[in-house]
């Protein structure tokens, strides 16, 4: 019986799919009649096709092209065609110890923001969609996004301050409880990339927990009110329940989220709080260089701007990046029957 239902099955999903593909023919060749269509739609359409190409193709061959150049802004010779060389970035960059000491960092950053970001978050979520009161736990929603939306320089300012060492509230209090020595928290190289991590936390965590929420909010409660029928408890619900059917949302997060790419950005994008403490960038001694912040100083801030040398620094890190996505995905997929 169950093999004559399994090939009673078989027989309606092919001819579900020959009847999609007789409507995708008969789609096209009623395209094929149609010509061209009516060119007022062509006219409709080319204002974003045009910004397309302006702004998103043009940026992108502009930059693959660099990636195999010798493109320098301060050199004019070397913004033609001319300033092709080959392979030479790329020779010259699995050379350069300075860069990969910056992916090192990069990694390691990431490697402390990832999960740090993921506990918190997914905790905090937890916590509110156990909150019966909409009220109560929409305030709770607006103040974890807060630090999402709160300017970034203000945000890094705000750090910048916490983390002063004569009069920062961090070593305030660790001096009122008794430790004579607290650490300079910006200004030590053994410091500084944990006390990045730690801002980079902060600012993160409130748009994954609005993620998770999402998340938690479709699971459907009858599942947990027939758990809880059948004896568990608290912890034997999030485990079995809540994190396998929050598989999906967890690919977001780990896609949005891994990967040195995403550290590498808000690297450059914190810079300023070293800044404040009169630090150059990616110090203090080079500690906090990451993989971004060596593309950038090589880009824009030294020498005679390398840009076409950076280039095929972000490009490699693009190809990081997609290996790390793919490897996300294959790891995180859902069976579907």
């Amino acid at each position: 019986m169950t093999q004559v239902r399994k090939q009673t099955v078989d027989e309606v999903r092919s001819q579900g799919k020959a009847a999609v593909a007789r409507a995708f023919v008969d789609e096209l060749r009623h395209i094929h009649k149609g010509g061209w269509g009516n060119p007022w739609g062509y006219i409709y359409i080319a204002p974003a096709v045009l910004m397309y190409i302006v702004f998103q193709a043009w940026p992108i061959l502009r930059g693959l092209f660099m990636a195999f150049s010798d493109y320098r802004w301060l050199i004019p010779e070397t913004h033609g065609l001319s300033a092709f060389n080959g392979l030479d970035n790329w020779v010259e960059l699995m050379s350069d110890k300075s860069w990969w000491r910056s992916v090192g960092i990069a990694a390691k950053f990431s490697g402390m923001v990832l999960p740090g970001t993921l506990v918190l978050s997914l905790f905090v979520a937890v916590m509110i969609a156990k909150v019966k009161n909409g009220l109560a736990s929409g305030f709770y929603r607006v103040i974890s996004y807060m630090p999402v939306v709160l300017p970034l320089s203000v945000a890094m300012l705000v750090w910048a301050k916490l983390f002063s060492v004569r009069f920062g509230y961090l070593n305030v209090m660790l001096k009122a409880a008794g430790v004579a020595n607290p650490p300079n928290w910006l200004g030590s190289p053994s410091v500084a990339l944990y006390s990045m991590t730690i801002a980079t936390v902060w600012r993160r965590f409130g748009e994954w927990t609005l993620l998770f929420l999402i998340g938690i909010y479709n699971i459907n409660k009858e599942i947990y009110e027939a758990a809880v029928v059948d004896g568990t408890n608290g912890w034997q619900q999030f485990w079995y329940i809540t994190l396998p059917l929050l598989k999906p949302v967890f690919t977001l997060v780990l896609v949005l989220g891994s990967g040195i790419i995403s550290a590498t950005v808000e690297a450059i994008a914190l810079f300023s709080v070293w800044n404040v403490e009169g630090n150059t960038m990616g110090g203090p001694g080079e500690s906090c260089m990451t993989a971004g912040l060596y593309l950038y100083r090589t880009a824009f801030t030294h020498g005679d701007m390398r840009m076409g040398y950076a280039a095929a620094m972000s490009l490699f890190l693009g190809v990081v990046n997609m290996l790390i996505t793919a490897f996300v995905f294959k790891m995180m997929r859902t069976e579907r029957k």
